[in-house]
């Protein structure tokens, strides 16, 4: 195929599928789609109202909405325009708008409910380009002096109009065009923008169809949980459906996410770690109810699968495994829609314990990784071979190596054009057309790569040994009273951490009681962790770590500069002579 666009792409495919449905969201407690053809409509008719209302080829638009199918004709309409999507979490403050708003230079923002909404009209009283709100629910709160409020239907009709000049600017659209402007999630101070032009994804997308073929590129129906806002879900989630020609369904949320499975049964999805946690929790739960032999047979259709992945089984196991321990895996399946042909995990460092209990259930399970420089894809476990405490070798179309210091740098199409308006940063990143990802791996033989830490996470001991927190913080919250963790140790003779217990398991006991039970998961944990990697002491804090008390960011992923703001002096008293 000769690419230009990602808009061109998603004509083609409108074209070929037609009447097809594409985009599913639950309305009044029944799921309704619309088809191809009717989204291709409803794209050109918003791209001609945008034109109509002042947007023009190179202007930003800011993008705030849970994932709905008129996120994804925003986005496209946005683009084929020549515009540049940015794409923001709903769970963003004031402030964060704010910065977005104005460091992008937004000339227009679209969102969906009025609590939004109302927050980001605050947030425009203090830009100087965006000048236009367009709102995809009614909007009734606060409407500031010289900001037009229309809603996304006032758009569609204005467009309606002029659809046959909607596609104008289409053939002037360049591969090396941008085509987003991502904002890093931010772990530790302001985001970065992260420009992706249209040859950037759809390079990911070559990356992603060679795995994806292996286990079945048509007829796929897709279920979309982790926000459109995110890299790993515009691409995956978004663009590689619409080249793939799948459905897409739009998730009613993280605790609907079982449900909506089983009333989908999709073929693939994609999930952050925590997903996989909590379906595992629930499966293991399940198990506790049922009668000594069915709990029998469970534990053993495990074992064996474990003992499938990591050696060999002999005759007998072999008949065991394909006999009662196959009515195991089926029930586990139909639990998850029946029709699943992989789970992909990203946004994090997926437990191995957890990734290899799926893969013992016969789930196939492929923990990838990417950042949003990379659009957002570099390596990913193929479906033939999977090594999960791995993050797969380098797709297609990306090549990896190992820095000096052992940090992971990639080249390839995915690599971002840059990072808007910070020339210094870009140039410190991307050197000689290598990506330098702040990842410290190591790349096996067979191409395997294996994140060990992040450059600027890395806690290095007053012994100077360098320690990646992931591993003692997924050690402590796989043990089933630990929600939560955090690790410190940088410059400290030993490893401490902060402790969210889980609520329901917890709720009933005093704080003595829960001392006692989170010390014995402690040493469960520290079981598994090298003598360096041993959390020593620890505190135990009720509140959990979330996007709305600005510890976690909206991937999920901790906050450590915010978590040691908060609890620094607790954390001093467990080196200090205050500690018991």
């Amino acid at each position: 195929m000769n690419f230009q666009s990602l808009n061109k792409l998603f004509l083609d495919r409108a074209e070929e599928n037609s009447n097809k449905p594409f985009l599913w969201a639950k309305i009044n407690k029944e799921w309704k789609s619309l088809t191809w053809r009717e989204t291709s409509e409803k794209v050109k008719e918003f791209s001609s109202g945008l034109r109509a209302h002042g947007i023009k080829p190179g202007d930003r638009v800011v993008i705030v909405s849970e994932n709905r199918p008129e996120w994804i004709v925003a986005d496209l309409a946005i683009t084929m325009i020549g515009g540049i999507t940015v794409p923001a979490y709903t769970t963003n403050t004031e402030d964060d708008h704010h910065y977005i708003l104005e460091h992008s230079g937004a000339k227009a923002v679209i969102t969906s409910n009025n609590i939004l909404a109302n927050r980001l009209a605050l947030a425009t009283t203090r830009t100087k380009e965006c000048k236009l709100l367009i709102t995809i629910d009614n909007y009734n709160g606060f409407e500031p002096e010289g900001l037009n409020i229309i809603s996304y239907n006032e758009i569609n009709n204005f467009g309606k109009n002029t659809i046959e000049s909607s596609t104008d600017h289409l053939d002037k659209i360049q591969p090396d065009d941008t085509s987003c402007i991502i904002y890093t999630s931010g772990t530790g101070g302001r985001p970065k923008g992260v420009m992706l032009t249209h040859k950037n994804i759809y390079s990911n997308l070559l990356g992603a169809e060679d795995l994806i073929e292996i286990i079945g590129k048509n007829n796929n129906k897709y279920l979309s949980l982790i926000p459109l806002s995110h890299s790993y879900e515009h691409t995956a989630g978004l663009y590689l459906q619409v080249d793939l020609g799948s459905e897409i369904y739009f998730c009613e949320g993280p605790e609907k996410f079982s449900s909506n499975l089983l009333e989908i049964s999709p073929t693939l999805t994609t999930a952050v770690p925590r997903i996989f946690e909590v379906i595992h929790d629930r499966i293991k739960i399940q198990m506790k109810s049922k009668n000594f032999i069915i709990k029998t047979i469970f534990n053993r259709s495990v074992k064996l699968g474990l003992k499938k992945i990591f050696s060999k089984l002999n005759f007998i196991e072999i008949i065991e495994y394909y006999s009662y321990g196959a009515l195991i895996r089926n029930k586990i399946n139909n639990q998850l829609g029946g029709k699943l042909r992989a789970f992909v995990s990203g946004g994090a460092a997926l437990n191995p314990e957890i990734g290899n209990f799926f893969l013992a259930l016969g789930i196939k399970i492929l923990q990838g990784y990417g950042q949003t420089e990379s659009s957002p894809l570099i390596s990913a476990n193929r479906p033939e071979k999977i090594k999960i405490e791995t993050v797969g070798p380098a797709v297609k179309g990306v090549e990896a190596k190992l820095g000096e210091d052992g940090e992971l740098l990639v080249k390839g199409d995915c690599v971002m054009k840059g990072y808007w308006r910070d020339e210094k940063t870009t140039n410190e990143t991307i050197i000689d057309g290598w990506l330098h990802t702040g990842d410290i791996a190591s790349i096996a033989d067979d191409g395997f790569i294996t994140i060990t830490g992040r450059k600027k996470e890395l806690i290095v001991n007053s012994g100077g040994d360098n320690i990646a927190p992931t591993r003692p913080e997924g050690s402590l919250t796989f043990q089933e009273t630990i929600f939560q963790a955090m690790v410190e140790g940088d410059r400290r003779p030993y490893l401490v951490a902060i402790i969210v217990p889980e609520e329901d398991k917890t709720s009933k006991l005093d704080d003595a009681e829960i001392h006692d039970l989170i010390s014995s998961e402690v040493k469960k944990a520290n079981e598994s962790l090298s003598s360096i990697e041993k959390i020593r002491k620890f505190i135990i804090v009720r509140d959990p770590f979330s996007t709305d008390n600005g510890l976690l960011t909206p991937t999920m992923k901790i906050r450590r500069h915010k978590i040691k703001e908060l609890y620094g002096e607790e954390l001093e008293d467990l080196y200090g002579s205050k500690a018991k």
